[in-house]
């Protein structure tokens, strides 16, 4: 159900609330954010209403398109995974989420920087964004 304007959504034969909606829409391959039906503003982290004066949110898909506004790389030993990058993003539709870009090495990530999201599954087979190079 991607136009819902209902902070329960149907999945399958159960109501479920907005993070379980967006955790099996993840599932499915598919990144999905909120937009408040009274301001048009769109809506990141799911909530049940908008933070733009209470008003009643729909789902829709993430174009995916954004620019790295905060980066910073975290560093491990190689046997704890190595390092890797911690950034911010703007996405195109307004929202600001907090990920990590892959496929590129965390040093190469720049404030401004094009990335386009992906849906991945972590090592625990858990569904999470994630961003590559747009470039």
């Amino acid at each position: 159900m991607q136009n819902s304007s209902n902070s329960t959504h149907t999945a399958g034969d159960e109501a479920v609330g907005p993070e379980q909606y967006f955790q099996r829409m993840l599932e499915q391959g598919q990144f999905m954010i909120q937009r408040c039906e009274s301001t048009g503003r769109a809506v990141f982290y799911p909530r049940a209403i908008s933070p733009y004066g209470g008003g009643r949110l729909r789902w829709e898909a993430a174009n995916g398109d954004g620019t790295i506004y905060s980066t910073t790389v975290v560093r491990q030993r190689p046997e704890r995974g190595g390092d890797y990058c911690v950034v911010l993003v703007d996405l195109e539709e307004g929202p600001r989420l907090m990920s990590t870009v892959v496929d590129i090495e965390p040093q190469a990530v720049t404030i401004g920087m094009r990335v386009r999201a992906e849906v991945r599954r972590q090592s625990s087979g858990v569904p999470r964004v994630v961003f590559v190079r747009a470039d």
